[in-house]
């Protein structure tokens, strides 16, 4: 691979490497139910594969989230114990696996379906939150049951974002990520509360301000799971906590078209280059010119798709000195060419 002479990138020189890939995989967020539960109730939530063309049309990868605003009850992934939830607690799903949420372990799931038919496709176009009751083995989608009858009432929210060409954050975070209420910050619940009025209420701007507080809501449990891991921890996330390999990282992200070797990024942090390599790999499982390479190609997708520069421009922009040296790299890591890719973002988009 060429690479050119240090220039400035066409993007924003980011504050730290989590607040960039947060930028540039396209967090799309929304407040899709709200959920009042009475007595004994379970629900079965599809994993995001199969609900994801239903809640968020398009979307590469699908993460939900529910938020307890009322009451408390249990979040269960196969395979794993049973997560008690008290209220205020919000719980995030990062790899879309399907779970149940439930008033106790064990309680068989309400049938929708059988209740209800294919209502989410029916109902995805309805203000949001739309409302749905769990009372017993009943389910009823559009209605909800008043606060003062409801033992348990959540708020249940679906983000969307991007995983090629690099994603670093979602194989970081484990399948289910529990965020006490003493943990959460005081105006979570106050703000979903609020977008989720305004919303129902069909004021003008209730579904931007909908979309951007639940995009906090995951930047903010992003944050707040790196902030709780040990100092030992492996991984993306604990890497960025090393002094070493997070002073690399954040050197790459800041200049991704710089020329960088592994002897220039060693002597930069104080390692030697095999000290470097080894480090490197033990935290992230990649080289640092593989993590290089990986999030150049992220840096040209955005590009790609945020600004009309030709594949040329942005090849130069991220550290290539030949176009073709870039097409190459780029579908390697997403299966099309650059002009391809673009042209099937903006299909999408539209």
């Amino acid at each position: 691979m060429t690479t050119q002479a240090s220039k400035p990138l066409s993007v924003m020189t980011p504050l730290d490497p989590l607040s960039d890939v947060l930028r540039s995989v396209r967090l799309r967020g929304s407040i899709f139910f709200h959920a009042s539960c009475r007595g004994e109730w379970s629900a079965l939530a599809p994993s995001s594969k199969e609900m994801g063309p239903a809640v968020m049309p398009g979307a590469e990868h699908v993460i939900e989230y529910h938020i307890f605003l009322k009451g408390g009850g249990w979040v269960a992934v196969d395979g794993q114990p049973p997560q008690r939830m008290h209220e205020g607690d919000v719980v995030m799903l990062p790899h879309g696996d399907e779970h149940v949420v439930s008033s106790a372990p064990g309680v068989a799931p309400a049938d929708e379906a059988a209740a209800e038919g294919n209502w989410l496709f029916r109902m995805r176009d309805d203000p949001k939150p739309i409302p749905i009751t769990y009372s017993g083995d009943m389910f009823c989608a559009g209605s909800s049951l008043p606060t003062q009858e409801s033992s348990t009432v959540i708020l249940c929210g679906f983000i969307a974002c991007d995983l090629k060409p690099f994603n670093p954050l979602i194989d970081a975070l484990p399948r289910l990520v529990h965020l006490p209420a003493e943990g959460v910050g005081a105006w979570v619940a106050p703000m979903l509360e609020h977008a989720a009025t305004e919303t129902s209420a069909r004021r003008a701007g209730g579904g931007a301000l909908l979309q951007r507080v639940s995009e906090m809501v995951f930047v903010d449990g992003a944050r707040r799971y790196l902030d709780s891991l040990p100092p030992e921890s492996q991984g993306w996330l604990g890497a960025l906590r090393d002094r070493q390999v997070g002073r690399a990282i954040a050197l790459m992200h800041a200049e991704p078209a710089h020329p960088w070797t592994l002897e220039d990024l060693g002597q930069r942090v104080g390692l030697s280059r095999s000290a470097l390599h080894d480090r490197f790999v033990s935290f992230t499982g990649l080289p640092p010119m593989q993590y290089l390479s990986n999030w150049r190609m992220q840096c040209g997708a955005r590009l790609l798709r945020e600004t009309r520069a030709n594949v040329a421009s942005v090849a130069l922009d991220v550290g290539y000195d030949s176009e073709a040296a870039f097409a190459r790299a780029f579908k390697r890591s997403t299966g099309l060419p650059p002009a391809t890719w673009r042209r099937a973002q903006t299909q999408g988009a539209a």
